[in-house]
């Protein structure tokens, strides 16, 4: 028997040969939209346009998993792993740590003492960046404290940024504030795009503004400016990037930043699962990196 396995929520949009080559658990998120199941479209960011597009005004409803949902992963898991780190999306914003947490007390006392469960404070491919780092340590042949610790404290390390298409589907959501909402909306008028980011576990505008409608050139210039200190450097820059039905930009990301960067990696791209995208709307685009 393996001596730590992983659990990771959906939210993490971590690709299917990632997932099946590391045996990692993943719990499902939940979203409750009737009035788009009809409709047409390969994934739930063409069905968001097409009920655009009809003018019907509706926002789906995400839910985190529920306890049993991550009890009964954990009972899996355990099957094939001595111990389980699960790493989930950002308490912040979801109830979704506080899940797994709950999960965890109707296991026996000696069977609790096998998992330790880690809040992203992030979210897409930001979380994904933390399940990436675990992995390491973990063929690293580190303990399962010591990684624990480490992924702790790798969370400040990992920078994170999204540009949105519309910010009235995280107003709905309660995600971001009307404030927030109207901030950004104020300042797209003036032809300035603004990059939301994690600040402790919390999503906010962040990043340099530039007068560009160009999201991958905005998102391109962040990264270039947190970055250009170890450009010609030994040092390796892991990279996500995660989109809402937006292959062309994704695509086009990924070329600029591994053309200029030599040391940069992007890892994989990835569309953005329900939990995440339902709230962020289609076309969103969002760029994560750390060092490595």
């Amino acid at each position: 028997m393996a001596k730590i396995g992983l659990i990771v929520d959906e939210a993490a949009d971590l690709p299917r040969e990632i997932i099946e080559e590391h045996q990692i658990g993943i719990v499902p998120v939940k979203l409750d939209w009737p009035e788009i199941e009809n409709l047409p479209g390969e994934n739930t960011f063409q069905k968001m346009r097409e009920l655009e597009k009809r003018g019907i005004k509706s926002f789906g409803k995400t839910s985190q998993p529920s306890p049993k949902d991550f009890l009964d992963k954990y009972k899996e898991q355990l099957n094939k792993f001595e111990n389980i780190i699960c790493i989930t999306l950002t308490s912040r914003h979801s109830g979704t740590y506080n899940s797994a947490i709950t999960a965890k007390t109707f296991l026996p006392a000696q069977v609790q003492e096998k998992i330790f469960v880690v809040d992203s404070l992030n979210g897409s491919g930001g979380e994904s960046l933390l399940v990436l780092r675990a992995i390491d340590l973990i063929k690293e042949g580190k303990k399962i404290e010591e990684i624990v610790e480490e992924l702790k404290d790798f969370r400040s390390k990992i920078r994170f940024f999204g540009l949105l298409e519309d910010p009235k589907w995280m107003e709905a959501s309660g995600r971001i504030s009307p404030l927030i909402a109207n901030f950004l909306r104020e300042m797209a008028k003036r032809g300035i795009r603004v990059l939301i980011t994690f600040k402790n576990g919390y999503l906010k505008p962040g990043g340099i503004k530039i007068r560009a409608q160009d999201k991958v050139m905005v998102l391109f210039k962040q990264f270039e400016k947190e970055n250009q200190r170890i450009k010609n450097t030994a040092k390796t820059i892991r990279v996500i990037i995660t989109h809402g039905d937006d292959l062309e930009s994704t695509q086009k990301l990924k070329e600029m930043i591994e053309k200029n960067f030599q040391n940069a990696k992007v890892v994989f791209t990835n569309i953005i699962n329900n939990v995440v995208g339902a709230p962020t709307g289609p076309g969103i685009l969002i760029l994560a990196w750390c060092e490595i």
